[in-house]
This record gives C-alpha cells, structure tokens and sequence, in this order.
C-alpha cells in the first residue's frame, strides 16, 4: 500500500496535540494526588497503549486516564478520561465526536462510582453541533480551532495550510521540516498561550470535578408491594384506600440516592441487603 504523507502529516499534529496538552494534565495529577496513565511503558500493564474495559469485557485504548491510588507499579481507580482529536475538514468531525463516545461512555458507565471526568481535547474542525453534541453527553470539551494551529506554527516558519488540491509531495516536504525541527515543545507552549483562556475554563471545571465530595447519602427500605395504576384516577382511589399502619410488610427493596457538593446525584436500586452494602462500599 503506498504511503499517503497528507494522512501522516495529519497524524503528525493529532500526536502534537496530545503532546501540547499532557505537560498541564501531568501537572493537573500531581496537585492533585493522582497518577496519570498515558501511551508508553508502564510496569501496571502490558503493551505501550492505555486500555480499560467495559462491562461486557471489551477493551477501548484511550489517550490519557487518571486513577486515584495508581503507580508506576499498581493500577489505581479511573477518576477520569480525557480525549484528544485532530480533524482537517468537517465532513467526518460527527464520526470521530461518537468514536469517542463510543469508547468512553461503557467504561464511565463500568465505573460509575469512581468516574467524575469526561474531556475532551478537539484541535482542527469541528461544527458546533459536533461539539454540542460531547457538551450535552457531559463532557468538557478544549477545542482548539485550525487557525491557532496556523499561527503558532507559522511563528516558527512552518505551514500547515492545505485543500483538496494540496500535492503529496508538499506533505512529503513539510514531514521532513517537521522531522529537523528541534523546538517542538516550545511550539506546544506557543499553541497553549493563543488558546490560554478556553484552557484554564477547561481545567477549572476539571480541577471541580475532581473536588467533589459527598454530602449525603438518603437509604429508603420500601416494604410492601408496589400498585401500578393506568390513570391519575386510579392513583388516587388506590392512596385514599390505603392503609399507613400495615406492619411486617415484606422488603421490596433499597433505594439509595447519593448527593455531592456539586450538585451530581446518583441514585441506586437493591433488593439484596449485601448488594447495597457492596455498592456504597465502591465509594469508601
């Protein structure tokens, strides 16, 4: 299969991006007491990629995860999955936007108890809708528009502008600039400052998330059995006929609802005693 240097060009800046972006997460876990997985060796697991499970067992690879109680040495519980993505072009910004729900979404929900962050790190073009739709699936979302990625390159005499018309051998060329540049990581810097404002939101609301704390937790034992009406109607017959002083009702079961200092609740239904105890004890 030939080689297509537009397509490695492009899986040069997506691998920019992350690189831009995990000098703050790695400074993120550190104030924050957690550890940060990221792609590369690690004496936890095997492989150079991140991977986590979902609960039917499939694997999804991610770009960055942070754990509570992880090491180089044991793996932690995930706290929190953050993204990126680059994209030249609109026309497939839906398609990647439902990849990475795809991927997190069954891990987030495998680990509802522990998971409090879901980001986002698009660079390129993306619609709006595209992004609205991440924003409305409850992640955060840093995006960083193609203009900034022109600016801070052309800062260095570098361009990464291109169309449909752009030849493979311009692509092949500015692959070889890229390979002799040697100040890679100062254009990362250079890239974060024009996008300063949008990062430091994006990591306030992170920096919350990860604050939360639990404020209470309501246990309701329901006894007796449950009467299901058709109508308003029948609801009221059934509440003006029912009796208040039954006693020695059978359990029917355990709700639990959880409430955070930030507003999150999660709530819970059991109909085994040791079940719900195994549930909140998730959260010790």
């Amino acid at each position: 299969m030939a080689v297509s240097f537009s397509h490695k060009f492009g899986q040069i800046i997506g691998d920019l991006l992350e690189l831009a972006i995990q000098p703050h997460l790695e400074k993120f876990a550190k104030k924050n007491k957690l550890f940060l997985d990221k792609k590369g060796k690690r004496k936890a697991r095997t492989g150079l990629k991140v991977s986590w499970s979902d609960g039917k067992g499939n694997k999804h690879d991610l770009d960055f995860v942070l754990e509570r109680g992880g090491t180089e040495n044991k793996i932690g519980q995930p706290v929190a999955f953050v993204e990126s993505a680059w994209r030249r072009g609109t026309r497939h910004s839906k398609n990647k936007v439902q990849e990475i729900q795809a991927a997190i979404n069954p891990i987030v929900l495998h680990n509802k108890s522990t998971i409090c962050f879901k980001g986002a790190v698009l660079g390129g073009d993306f619609t709006n809708s595209s992004m609205s739709q991440l924003l409305s699936d409850g992640f955060a979302v840093l995006y960083f528009p193609t203009e900034l990625f022109v600016k801070a390159f052309k800062k260095y005499n570098l361009d990464i502008l291109s169309d449909d018309e752009t030849e493979e051998a311009e692509f092949k060329t500015r692959i070889l600039a890229w390979e002799n540049f040697q100040k890679k990581e100062e254009l990362c810097k250079a890239l974060l400052n024009l996008n300063k404002t949008a990062a430091n939101e994006f990591f306030a609301s992170f920096s919350k998330s990860v604050s939360r704390f639990i404020e209470r937790i309501i246990i309701l034992p329901l006894h007796g059995q449950e009467a299901i009406s058709n109508s308003i109607t029948e609801a009221i017959d059934f509440l003006q006929d029912y009796s208040e002083n039954k006693s020695k009702l059978q359990l029917s079961k355990y709700e639990i609802i959880i409430r955070y200092n930030n507003g999150d609740k999660i709530e819970a239904s059991f109909k085994d005693k040791n079940d719900t105890i195994s549930f909140l004890e998730k959260y010790l």
